[in-house]
């Protein structure tokens, strides 16, 4: 961001009439109060994050404030009817955001590896890339991140969202301005006119979006640039429209207090959450344009004047590195500890340390990088872009290579265990042995192992406890007319003519593919598996976000073109706070459909939710402490759903294995010496896989195939 103020000029003497023309028009030289503007925001992003775990409109002003003083320069260059310079522009511009940029992002690494768990590191490593290459926002549209959720368990690069946002417009808005100056030019138009209309369509056609997909699918449209669009385009037409604003001494000093006090107040009023970027993120919008409209008001009550103030102006040259910085060290800092939430005294720590490596990283990095004499041409500036991204990416690959390299031996370790184990004739592994899971409730359990044995998975491993089928889908395998659903297949495949099962559903169904691939494989059974996460398979839109009603008409389509011998997915959905569990919306629906096709449907019901992070519980009471061993009866209903469901779809097959997750009626957070759940509602894949036996016995019975 620190490229996006224009150089510094004198400021004139501050006379009545001078101070009238600073309102009516936008000077070409330095502006303090705009400085000072987004010192204000990045300390509201800042405070809002660390303290009241809220988003508080200050990014949204941070995306005015970067068009507003970018269009100041194109329109400068547009009246005077001087070329564009696009990619003179483009360079210096990357070339100036990625010193302090790469610098926190190898900060974040350095500091990842020495307090985040394992589990963690291969996600942050994958941002690195989408960070550096200006798509991290796409990359959490995708994977539905919540941006609201516990901010321990978030990567310490998320925010690197909006800068991507930014970085994609810092391309997009000179080609509009050079489409401008041309359309101007061949029309003999006037410049500024068609840069107003252009922008304008812009504004309207991006905020009519917003609105639609923030209520359709609020966590994507967060992310989505084309929602965003017209945040930015406010900033043009801001800029364009700022001559012809002429605003009395009294009028633009209540202006810009009426602006502040809206900017302010905006996390606290409204729904931030479950509606931006919607038209709600006007306010804070309009809040900034107040602000910026009153300008130098020259009156001594104006805004400008504490906006204009030294301390103000100095923290707005770091604010770029400031929210660089931030972040990550609030996420990491509450990993580390374990904890949800910050108090006064660690907030403030971490809000002075985010403080002094923005100093830091301003005045010992990138202030001298752009100093150097090669940075003021374009050869030196592509040469600095280019040695800047192989800093950050190099470690990253390195890191990377080296995690897969030690999951490899791992994996070649434990396959040479079984073999082992299976050419002695040996019923089970010394890891079966010593970690039964599952297997410790059967009647012929494994017998004890090694005393004192560590419990399966390690906590900080929990992270990467996610289970999968097999490789991705191949063609003529994978589905086709929704990306969605074609991107998460994956294939076992089995024996020639063996049969078919079809896994659909969300991450509860997901969680239980670690028992199912076992059987297939014994069985011989072939297993394709579509997936999208809090996305529960029915036939309705029933408080269903568009994209999950799209995926999953898709994918009840996939089964009927398929015609698997079997759909396997889940048929009802606990909650977090109380037993009232339900059956999944629509899906007795999709059951019928499926039936009616000759399709068989087994829906297995789900294990309980937790309004607490299992992890977390363990860590602070223990696995004996009374919190982390809840009662099923607080968790589930006393009569399964499934008896619901199955009065609706007489043809469907149910299955239950409340008593391997809840063995005696209660709900402990270690079963046989292995970690049951790895965050607050998910199976551990290590604990699901012990399983095995049971999933087996009662999937065959519900269904009623012979094996073979």
């Amino acid at each position: 961001m620190t490229d996006l103020i224009p150089a510094a000029a004198p400021s004139a003497p501050n006379t009545r009439g001078r101070h009238r023309a600073a309102r009516t028009q936008p000077r070409p030289g330095y502006r303090p109060e705009v400085q000072g503007l987004r010192a204000l925001a990045v300390l509201m992003v800042v405070a809002y994050h660390v303290w009241f775990d809220r988003v508080s409109g200050g990014v949204d002003i941070f995306l005015l404030i970067s068009a507003f003083l970018m269009t100041l320069s194109f329109l400068r260059k547009g009246d005077e009817g001087t070329g564009m310079g696009l990619v003179s522009y483009w360079l210096r511009t990357f070339s100036r955001l990625l010193p302090a940029g790469v610098t926190a992002m190898l900060g974040t690494m350095a500091a990842a590896w020495l307090f985040l768990p394992k589990a963690r590191w291969d996600s942050l490593l994958e941002q690195v890339w989408s960070s550096l290459g200006y798509f991290q926002n796409w990359a959490l549209a995708a994977e539905s991140v919540d941006y609201y959720a516990d901010h321990s368990g978030a990567s310490p690069l998320q925010h690197f969202w909006s800068l991507s946002v930014q970085g994609q417009i810092f391309i997009l808005w000179p080609l509009l301005f050079t489409l401008a100056a041309l359309v101007a030019r061949t029309f003999r138009l006037r410049y500024r006119s068609v840069v107003a209309a252009l922008f304008t369509l812009v504004f309207a056609a991006s905020l009519a979006f917003s609105v639609w997909e923030t209520s359709a699918n609020q966590a994507f449209a967060y992310f989505d640039t084309r929602a965003r669009l017209w945040e930015f385009a406010l900033g043009t037409l801001l800029a364009v429209a700022l001559p012809l604003i002429r605003l009395p001494r009294p009028a633009a000093a209540a202006a810009g207090w009426i602006g502040l006090a809206l900017m302010l107040s905006a996390g606290f009023l409204i729904d931030v959450e479950g509606s931006f970027p919607g038209y709600i993120a006007l306010w804070p919008l309009i809040a900034a344009a107040l602000i910026i409209s009153a300008g130098t008001s020259g009156s001594r009550f104006g805004v400008d004047r504490f906006l204009s103030w030294k301390p103000m102006v100095r923290l707005g040259g770091i604010s770029y590195a400031l929210y660089l910085w931030h972040w990550p060290v609030l996420v990491i800092y509450m990993a580390w500890r374990g904890r949800e939430a910050v108090g006064v005294p660690g907030g403030s720590a971490i809000i002075a340390l985010s403080l002094l490596l923005a100093w830091l990283t301003t005045r010992l990095i990138e202030r001298p990088l752009l100093g150097l004499g090669f940075m003021k041409n374009k050869r030196g500036q592509l040469i600095a872009v280019i040695a800047l991204a192989a800093i950050a990416a190099g470690p990253a690959y390195g890191w990377q290579t080296a995690n897969r390299i030690e999951a490899e031996k791992a994996v070649t370790a434990h396959e040479r265990e079984l073999a082992e184990a299976r050419a002695r004739g040996e019923m089970y592994t010394q890891e079966q042995k010593d970690n039964p899971g599952a297997l410790s409730l059967l009647d012929q359990a494994p017998p004890p192992g090694t005393p004192g044995a560590a419990t399966l998975p390690a906590l900080d491993m929990l992270g990467s406890e996610w289970a999968s089928v097999g490789p991705k889908c191949e063609e003529g395998l994978k589905p086709t007319g929704n990306d969605m659903l074609a991107d998460s297949c994956q294939h076992l495949a089995g024996r020639d003519g063996a049969k078919r099962i079809l896994a659909i559903g969300n991450s509860h169904t997901q969680q239980w593919t670690a028992a199912l691939a076992p059987m297939a494989e014994k069985y011989g059974y072939d297993v394709v598996f579509v997936s999208k996460g809090g996305c529960s398979f029915g036939a309705t839109d029933e408080g269903r976000p568009a994209d999950c009603v799209e995926f999953n008409k898709a994918a009840l389509q996939y089964a009927l073109d398929l015609k698997p011998d079997a759909v396997f997915t889940v048929a009802t959905a606990a909650q977090p706070e109380d037993a009232s569990e339900h059956p999944v919306p629509g899906l007795a629906e999709a059951a019928n459909k499926l039936e009616e096709a000759g399709i068989q449907v087994v829906g297995i019901r789900d294990t309980p939710r937790f309004a607490f992070d299992m992890a977390v519980c363990i860590k602070e009471e223990g696995p004996d402490g009374d919190r982390c061993n809840t009662r099923k009866t607080e968790k589930l209903a006393d009569t399964s759903p499934t008896v619901q469901l199955g009065a609706q779809v007489p043809g469907m097959a149910f299955m239950d294995l409340t008593d391997q997750v809840c063995p005696d009626g209660v709900c402990p957070p270690v079963i046989g010496n292995v970690h049951v759940y790895m965050d607050n509602n998910h199976l551990t894949s290590t604990f699901t896989r012990s399983t095995a036996p049971v999933f087996e016995d009662r999937f065959h019975e519900a269904i009623g195939w012979k094996r073979a």
